[in-house]
């Protein structure tokens, strides 16, 4: 064991290089990190400096100081109109990366015109039925400059050729994107229902996305593996670890056993939470996860790069954390939720609107929660010291044994087969069903209070206006595929598509053909239905 002694601090000084001078409003000059005046050898072991192993107090050396997360808000609803002029109105107001919401046609791989999308398009996020819909979304958005995170699982493959046919089509290089797909399809199984294939064809497109974008998108995350939605599902932070540790050991031992080099891809894994309102418990979570995640990195699959055992995630403020009732409380719990995420390293923040609970954000509400993570930047000066509550006697304690209990969970997965074993068999499912049912009881008796929910509620007053949506969105969204589809080459999309489907038959990269058939306006639908054809749809296991 090594302590942080004069020759280390040396080391991570070096590491940081130049970095802005900081200062608190009185004047009081701030260091970058702190640390212990006569550190125990435990320390180095287990905290050490930010950016070097084992990771618990921040990825990069510096942290916050020069670099700030990004900023973003999770928009899209209606037409592609709609959500372009919302992503327009966002930037201009200080934004820093779009999060794309798609509606749950274009989740599910439904085209807008199928009777199954009836009453669904554009409700919860923006309608994509072609290249020609994604290319209206990002119109005038430079997107060499410009970060997308997309929240999409079962056609995250075909989202992800559609946006680098839309890039191509405008003359970038798929090299210069930078952003992030979801992609994470065991969660979906367990905790959110819009899946569509089986388990294995699913792994499959994943993993093959992975392996196209380490060849051709060098600086964007082919999966965001994502805690987010154990969690609002009822799962506790404990769980909602665990398990997203375990679906990416999964993911890692799927793409390894395909012959890819653990470091050609890991750099590019990236993480997705929801922050609850348990403010310590939050910031242990995230700080117990980065250490871990160094180690399983490092001492099970060999990594070699530092940057595979970078644990990167995105954060969400909001979620089921969000009440109906007296919704303006909201703006304060998503304000302290964004506290934590800070104080727990987060890469990537999204601040949820007051009115989320009740309706999409109108623009006023949209850019209350933007200006929440401003503040925050800008005037708290909490960015300005890396891991600010390293070292407390009660977070220290606390990361310690959320680090103990995470790891003991994902030990007894692993006895028993592994994620996707416990994920096919309804396992997970049960687990989670079983917390969200002594929380919902916990809530119902009065043990967990939740102001102006169950505790100190008062009469409701009128919360003002709220986002009305368009009548006209679906009549524009049919007409606009209408167009796409009597203007492509029938004869192109006819081959693409049977291209696709031979190779799901076989075992060729389903990822050449799905660039192939959006570049031909081939709709999402299309494709879905010729990969159906061949791997069949999940079957959701009975969960008592």
């Amino acid at each position: 064991m090594t302590t942080p002694d004069d020759g280390a601090r040396a080391r991570w000084l070096a590491d940081l290089g130049e970095v802005s001078p900081a200062a608190t409003h009185a004047g009081l000059p701030l260091e970058p990190c702190y640390f212990p005046a006569a550190p125990t050898p435990e320390y180095a072991e287990r905290l050490g400096f930010p950016g070097a192993f084992p990771l618990t107090r921040g990825i990069y050396p510096g942290m916050f100081r020069d670099r700030l997360w990004t900023i973003r808000q999770y928009a899209g609803f209606g037409t592609p109109e709609e959500t372009n002029a919302r992503y327009r109105f966002l930037l201009e107001h200080g934004q820093t990366g779009l999060s794309v919401a798609f509606d749950l046609p274009t989740q599910m791989g439904l085209d807008s015109d199928d009777p199954r999308a009836q009453g669904e398009v554009g409700k919860v996020g923006v309608a994509i039925d072609t290249v020609d819909d994604l290319a209206a979304v990002f119109d005038g958005i430079p997107l060499e400059r410009i970060s997308v995170s997309f929240t999409i699982n079962a056609t995250a493959a075909i989202l992800l050729a559609m946006y680098v046919v839309v890039a191509q089509e405008r003359g970038l290089a798929p090299r210069v994107l930078t952003g992030t797909i979801q992609n994470d399809i065991l969660k979906e199984y367990v905790a959110r229902g819009t899946w569509i294939f089986p388990a294995a064809p699913a792994l499959r497109m994943i993993a093959e996305s992975i392996e196209y974008a380490s060849r051709e998108l060098p600086r964007f995350n082919p999966i965001s593996i994502a805690g987010a939605h154990f969690r609002d599902a009822g799962g506790t932070a404990v769980q909602e670890a665990a398990f997203t540790l375990a679906d990416a050991i999964a993911y890692v031992e799927h793409v390894t056993r395909r012959g890819l080099a653990v470091d050609t891809f890991a750099p590019r894994l990236s993480f997705y939470f929801y922050t609850h309102s348990d403010l310590f418990e939050e910031v242990a979570k995230y700080r117990a996860m980065r250490r871990l995640w160094a180690r399983i990195m490092r001492d099970r699959f060999g990594a070699r790069d530092p940057r595979s055992w970078h644990f990167r995630f995105g954060v969400v403020c909001g979620g089921s954390t969000l009440t109906r009732q007296e919704p303006l409380n909201n703006v304060v719990r998503v304000a302290y939720e964004a506290l934590a995420s800070v104080l727990g390293g987060a890469q990537t923040i999204f601040t949820c609107a007051w009115d989320e609970a009740i309706a999409i954000p109108t623009e006023a509400s949209a850019l209350l929660a933007l200006r929440t993570q401003q503040i925050l930047a800008h005037e708290t000066n909490v960015p300005a010291v890396a891991d600010p509550l390293g070292g407390a006697h009660f977070l220290e304690d606390l990361t310690d044994r959320m680090e103990a209990a995470v790891a003991a969970k994902i030990d007894a997965i692993e006895r028993e087969g592994g994620m996707v074993a416990a994920v096919e068999a309804g396992r997970v499912q049960q687990e989670i069903a079983d917390s969200a049912y002594r929380w919902q009881r916990a809530v119902e008796g009065g043990d967990r209070r939740i102001v102006g929910v169950n505790w100190d509620r008062t009469e409701e007053a009128p919360v003002g206006e709220l986002f009305r949506e368009s009548p006209q969105t679906l009549s524009h969204q049919l007409a606009r595929l209408d167009r796409s589809t009597r203007a492509r080459d029938p004869r192109r999309v006819d081959k693409a598509l049977g291209a696709l489907r031979h190779a799901a038959v076989g075992s060729e990269s389903l990822m050449p053909h799905f660039l192939e058939a959006a570049a031909a306006r081939a709709t999402i639908g299309e494709m879905v239905t010729r990969l159906r054809e061949v791997f069949g749809e999940f079957r959701e296991p009975l969960v008592f």
